[in-house]
């Protein structure tokens, strides 16, 4: 980093990585586009809502998550608390899919991608490739009867693609391990540049909206 000093000639603007990366921020999300604090009037609409109440139900599939792979298979087995935590996890997972679904379904007849927004909307779509590829490996690792039951089916169906040599859902460990590690860690990824492109270009305005809304 470089010192100013009064009076002095006009400072070398900074090449550190810190000030390429500030300056790299800046441009992908200005100002005042971060944390707004007024939104255009047509928002105030109920199919707005359904993309924050999937982050939200994402949230808390994620601290719950948290709590059972601390806990340990033995806590929400046994125990009253691990069973509410562990029922926590399933009906959360449950809202966000449903929340994302609708989600994805009304911004798919507003033509969200519309604004120089297809890279957003097609963030959106690989979420939900990635959610649901995250929630089968959860079912699997469960290893009971339903779940080898269901991973003999899929094995059948990998190997038919020519996989299965690199994704054996017959192991429930290597199943915990893309649940609990690999996927959460790209679908993070995911839905962080997500977030981050609909601050950027904004929410997208009805198809009917005014031209200026629009643009």
């Amino acid at each position: 980093m470089t010192a100013t000093q009064a009076g002095g000639p006009p400072a070398t603007p900074s090449t550190s990585w810190t000030a390429r990366t500030r300056e790299r921020l800046a441009r992908t999300v200005p100002a005042g586009q971060v944390l707004p604090d007024r939104q255009p009037a047509y928002m105030s609409s109920w199919i707005y809502v359904f993309g924050v109440l999937t982050l939200a139900a994402l949230l808390v599939v994620i601290g719950s998550g948290v709590l059972l792979a601390v806990g340990g298979s033995g806590w929400w087995h046994v125990s009253s608390v691990g069973h509410f935590v562990n029922s926590l996890h399933l009906w959360s997972v449950e809202l966000f899919f449903a929340f994302m679904v609708i989600h994805l379904w009304g911004k798919f007849w507003m033509a969200a991608w519309r604004g120089n927004r297809a890279l957003t909307w097609m963030t959106g779509v690989l979420a939900f490739l990635g959610s649901i590829g995250t929630a089968f490996t959860g079912y699997l690792s469960q290893s009971n009867f339903d779940s080898q039951w269901i991973s003999g089916q899929a094995k059948d169906g990998l190997n038919s693609v020519g996989v299965g040599a690199f994704f054996n859902v017959l192991n429930p460990g290597q199943m915990l391990l893309w649940h609990v590690v690999l996927l959460p860690l790209v679908l993070g990824v995911i839905v962080v540049l997500h977030v981050i492109l609909v601050r950027r270009h904004g929410i997208v305005p009805p198809i009917d909206a005014d031209g200026e809304d629009a643009s």
